[in-house]
């Protein structure tokens, strides 16, 4: 692996001779962790050259380091960092400032947000745990060669700075995806490409919400978007929900009481437990935005994999008041990894996101953006999503079947219509955190419905993504949890 050239500050006008002021600095990096043990240091000549110094400068420097035990030098391999490094006072030569801690702040600081999407999970589990695709399925060459393509097409201008909204071509290519297949009447101006649907969740959030703001979220829901909500001074409102999606009329109740500013809601396979909003709700819903000039958040994240019946379609298709702010993404069309989202929503609020946008991070990521533009345009991506969603139903109902031969009695569950996982309710007296802990000790993660409550309290579900993992990995997944199932 190629170096990069050490730095080393010298001042050739200071009495201190230059040898002792290299030293004094290698010692001070190795001292605070800036250079660690057993690491590689640069030959003397290429140190030397680098410093624009006489090599015996360098020598001698190295030479007084090894003589205090701060480095030593292997024949014919080179000059490294000591693994035990002396435990001694620093002497005149290599006396320097102490060593700055970096574990706490000179400043008054608020605690860092919580967060419950970023485990990491063991190699060789078999996660359950989160909706995610399966990448092992990405169709990695045609990828390749659209990233190959929007280097050689796009030139350098996808190496410079460009608008914050994302590339036009991207914009045009989703906004005809979304006339296509949901339903909305988008236009290049109408969105805003973003990093992720996380991104454009803050996004949302931030264009929206006033500190001290009352926003309306599902009682059992998705918390890195109460995160971001809260982050911008949001009160945060919870709503029951249940087979039919979000109580609409609780929400009535909430807002006669103080008010809202927006309600943050899952309507196509609620999160987590994927039952679609019933017609009913959604017709009430949008009258009373309608009425009340209350912003819907509207997050439709798996839109694309639905197997039973006919999709339904987003809130923001019969949304004629311009009160519904949609945000999708493309990650679970093709892998986390990419970050890819978006915004839909009036034109003004699209200008005021944008804005908001290029203060927090510029732009996006152009070359990405340009490649899925033709990815979409060659109608790869949806040859892609036609697979998978044959893909995900097979497993879908080889998770049914694996539940129902070892968990029978244990779980009680409706088979999904669509999306990426299975919600599924525990017996009574059946622990659903302690089992999701046991379970873990025997090589599998999923989720608990205490994991989703907005005040933390237990809930006695299970929910298991299915999308990831081949029918022969559900089954042993499933063999597992029920050894691992608590004895009540």
């Amino acid at each position: 692996m190629a170096r990069w050239e050490l730095s080393v500050p010298l001042d050739e006008a200071s009495p201190t001779p230059l040898f002792v002021q290299i030293a004094r600095a290698l010692a001070e990096d190795i001292r605070r962790g800036r250079l660690k043990p057993g690491a590689a240091l640069p030959g003397s000549r290429a140190l030397a050259t680098t410093l624009r110094v006489h090599r015996n400068t360098v020598l001698a420097a190295y030479q007084e380091l090894e003589a205090q035990g701060w480095i030593f030098t292997a024949p014919a391999r080179g000059t490294f960092v000591s693994a035990a490094l002396p435990d001694v006072e620093p002497s005149p030569l290599t006396e320097t400032p102490r060593a700055r801690k970096l574990d706490s702040v000179g400043f008054p600081l608020e605690p860092p947000l919580e967060s419950r999407d970023t485990e990491e999970f063991p190699r060789g589990a078999l996660v359950m745990a989160s909706g995610t695709p399966d990448v092992r399925l990405l169709p990695v060459e045609v990828l390749a060669r659209a990233w190959r393509r929007a280097f050689k097409l796009g030139g350098q201008r996808l190496l410079d700075y460009a608008g914050p909204q994302g590339h036009p071509r991207l914009r045009a290519a989703l906004a005809q995806m979304l006339a296509s297949v949901r339903g909305l009447a988008a236009t290049p101006d109408s969105l805003l490409v973003t990093r992720g649907s996380q991104g454009a969740l803050y996004l949302a959030a931030r264009t929206l919400v006033r500190p001290g703001d009352r926003v309306a979220v599902e009682a059992l829901g998705y918390h890195p978007a109460w995160q971001a909500l809260r982050s911008v001074g949001a009160q945060l409102v919870p709503i029951p929900v249940d087979d039919e999606g979000l109580r609409v009329d609780k929400l009535e109740a909430a807002a006669a009481r103080q008010g809202l500013r927006a309600v943050y809601l899952t309507p196509h396979h609620q999160y987590p437990t994927t039952v679609t909003l019933s017609p009913a709700r959604r017709l009430a819903l949008l009258a009373w935005a309608r009425t009340s000039g209350c912003a819907l958040i509207e997050d439709d994240y798996d839109h694309e994999f639905h197997y039973d019946g006919r999709p339904v379609l987003p809130l923001a298709s019969t949304d004629q008041a311009n009160v519904v702010i949609y945000v999708g993404t493309l990650s679970k069309v093709l892998a986390p990894g990419l970050r890819v989202g978006f915004l839909f929503a009036p034109t003004p609020f699209i200008r005021r996101a944008t804005s908001i946008r290029a203060v927090v991070e510029r732009q996006g990521d152009l070359v990405a953006e340009y490649a899925l533009a033709e990815l979409l345009e060659e109608g790869e991506l949806q040859r892609h999503v036609r697979k998978m969603r044959g893909v995900y139903l097979s497993r879908r109902d080889a998770l049914v079947e694996a539940l129902s031969q070892e968990l029978s009695g244990a779980l009680d569950f409706t088979v999904p219509a669509g999306g990426m996982t299975l919600w599924a309710r525990c017996a009574p007296k059946l622990d659903a955190a302690v089992w999701a802990r046991r379970a873990r000790d025997a090589g599998v993660w999923f989720s608990h419905g205490g994991q989703y409550t907005f005040d933390g309290q237990p809930f006695p579900a299970l929910r298991l993504g299915f999308a990831g993992l081949k029918e022969t990995e559900l089954r042993e997944a499933v063999r597992r949890m029920a050894r691992a199932r608590p004895r009540s």
